[in-house]
């Protein structure tokens, strides 16, 4: 899922990536990726025992996001 908030008015360009990937021992993890779009911004992970954990927790993020002028 890749989300991005522009407002050239205030030079905003914003970008927000979340994926959903399988580990290695079963478990599931949350890749949130953000930053300035042009750059590689910052990554981080965050682990869950199953995929529809992760899922909830994407949702969440996603609608937080959304609230906050991301599309």
């Amino acid at each position: 899922m890749h989300l991005t908030k522009i407002k050239p008015e205030a030079n905003l360009r914003r970008f927000y990536c979340l994926e959903i990937v399988p580990g290695l021992f079963g478990d599931w993890g949350l890749v949130c990726n953000w930053g300035r779009i042009g750059s590689s911004g910052q990554l981080r992970t965050y682990w869950f025992g199953t995929e529809a954990e992760a899922k909830d927790a994407r949702l969440q993020i996603h609608m937080k996001k959304a609230k906050r002028g991301y599309e």
